[in-house]
């Protein structure tokens, strides 16, 4: 059986505030076929996110040119709790949640060339859309703290506006996968939630710039992925969770290249087993109502 994919181009997201490299900053691995067909992987440590959106787009274009069937993975939530969408106010009569949270954070979020940005400014301002009050995002320092967002952790309990984790999180929780932070905190160890509004934005980007490019679920649903469903389409755009591989950085090496180096050997190896396909069906225990979530607002990480 032949391999779904000829690269596998993982991304280790970032949101700091202005050019950074080394470690906590953005890197993409790219594990691809060199002149010889043999796979080699490399790692780029773009210092902004428009340098970073940049060069995925120019080497993933350059890829999909000489034929090559690309996966495209981000480190941060491609999706919010069912429910955000509509708490929010936004159109979904005409077109899917997820694709309204889309165009909404695109329409905010303005990336300038330092790589400073006003998310916990959107972030308090979707918290007024939704609850008039800090919920559901918190995590600002005390300087970006205002009566709609805060630094504390606010209450998710019963009767809570919407959840603090989607079910993909909650899956990876409950098995003992992972310990995968929710996407409404911003800051602090282990945060996604910056990450996840300033890049969606950028994957949406990618979405309408690249030849052919697809994001699941969304796009895709949640069924095997197999050749001839990828007939017409040359980029998949995938939520990865890099921590679910024990990565091992070599001397020298910076944990977070090590991690999408580590990200990208595991999904090109369960290709080259023929076995990644599956995974694109999802999970396997949720009701037919939670599956309808998945596809259309919350997304699944892939591979778990």
């Amino acid at each position: 059986m032949a391999q779904l994919f000829d690269a596998y181009v993982m991304v280790d997201w970032s949101a700091a505030a202005k050019p950074v490299t080394g470690a906590n900053s953005i890197w993409v691995g790219i594990l691809a076929k060199d002149a010889r067909l043999k796979f080699q992987f490399r790692a780029v440590n773009p210092e902004t996110r428009l340098k970073a959106r940049d060069f995925i787009a120019d080497m993933v274009g350059k890829l999909t040119r000489r034929g090559d069937k690309v996966l495209l993975g981000f480190d941060f939530s491609l999706g919010y709790p069912a429910g955000t969408a509509g708490a929010m106010g936004l159109k979904t009569d005409t077109q899917p949640p997820w694709k309204a949270q889309f165009e909404f954070l695109t329409s905010k979020v303005r990336e300038k060339p330092d790589n400073s940005n006003a998310r916990f400014a959107i972030a308090a301002g979707m918290n007024y859309a939704i609850s008039k009050g800090p919920f559901p995002f918190w995590g600002a320092p005390a300087r970006d703290q205002v009566s709609t967002l805060q630094g504390t952790r606010p209450d998710y309990g019963p009767g809570a506006h919407l959840p603090e984790f989607r079910l993909t999180e909650r899956h990876l929780r409950e098995a003992r996968l992972g310990q995968p932070k929710s996407c409404w905190q911003l800051a602090y160890a282990g945060s996604v939630g910056s990450q996840t509004l300033l890049g969606i934005p950028h994957v949406a980007w990618l979405r309408e710039h690249l030849d052919a490019a697809r994001i699941w679920p969304f796009e895709l649903g949640l069924e095997d992925l197999t050749e001839e469903r990828l007939e017409d389409i040359s980029v998949v755009i995938a939520e990865i969770y890099p921590s679910m591989i024990k990565a091992k950085p070599a001397e020298g090496q910076v944990l977070d290249a090590a991690q999408v180096e580590a990200i990208a050997r595991h999904y090109w190896d369960l290709d080259a087993k023929g076995a990644l396909g599956m995974h694109f069906s999802g999970p396997k225990d949720q009701s037919e109502a939670e599956m309808s979530q998945i596809t259309a607002e919350e997304g699944w990480i892939l591979g778990t």
